[in-house]
């Protein structure tokens, strides 16, 4: 079992720029792949990037360029640098582990609100 909490999102104005980060209880350098996706109000839940084992990175064509994900795995942590934030970003931003035997963690999510 591995335990996800998220941190640093808040209201930012567009143009601006937050910095997300997940700290894992447990190892996430083992797994199949992290990720954050994104959930707006009245819509689905998104992948927004991810770094899968022998894929990659990962991005949503609205973020590339813009975002940003990395992990420290002596830190059991992963980020999402958003840089040049849009109003369209506002939304729910949950960090995702996909461990070595398939199962997926979630984090509690973190709020992302842009004002235009």
């Amino acid at each position: 079992q591995v335990q996800l909490v998220e941190s640093g999102g808040g209201l930012v104005q567009a143009g601006g720029s937050l910095r997300l980060s997940c700290a894992a209880s447990g190892s996430i350098s083992s797994g199949n792949a992290v990720g954050w996706y994104r959930q707006a109000p009245g819509k689905q839940r998104e992948l927004v990037a991810a770094i899968i084992r022998g894929a990659g990175t990962k991005y949503a064509d609205s973020v590339k360029g813009r975002f940003t994900i990395s992990r420290d795995d002596a830190k059991n942590t992963m980020y999402l640098q958003m840089n040049g934030l849009k109003p369209e970003d506002t939304a729910v931003y949950y960090c995702n582990v996909v461990s070595s035997l398939g199962y997926a963690y979630w984090g509690q999510g973190t709020q992302v609100t842009v004002s235009s």
